[in-house]
């Protein structure tokens, strides 16, 4: 007899967002980076220094704004870094709320 080979599954980094707390591929987050010039966005999730991970979500940025996300990069955040940080947010789309798109109020005009 012959052995078949085995499919190995490939290992998908999670990483928890500072925001929420919500553990999601590595890939589906952004990462923002403490280097020696400041905190800031790292799109290529390559930078050299402390990381910390958000979604792509405004209200994820803004609660790791009001304090999570400093703490999970160890440092004070300067009005330098916090108007970068709120510059890239405010590009992030508003997410349109819950209680809006409920299943009851669709097509009935509520």
């Amino acid at each position: 007899m012959s052995k078949k080979p085995v499919q190995r599954v490939k290992h998908v980094p999670q990483r928890t967002c500072v925001g929420c707390r919500e553990v999601q591929p590595k890939r589906k987050m952004v990462r923002v980076v403490r280097t020696a010039e400041g905190v800031q966005v790292d799109p290529t999730s390559k930078l050299a220094g402390r990381g910390a991970y958000l979604h792509d979500r405004r209200e994820c940025w803004e609660r790791g704004l009001k304090g999570a996300l400093a703490h999970a990069l160890k440092t004070t955040l300067t009005s330098n870094d916090r108007a970068r940080l709120e510059d890239f947010m405010n590009t992030l789309p508003v997410e349109v709320e819950a209680a809006e798109m409920s299943p009851q109020s669709v097509g009935t005009g509520k």
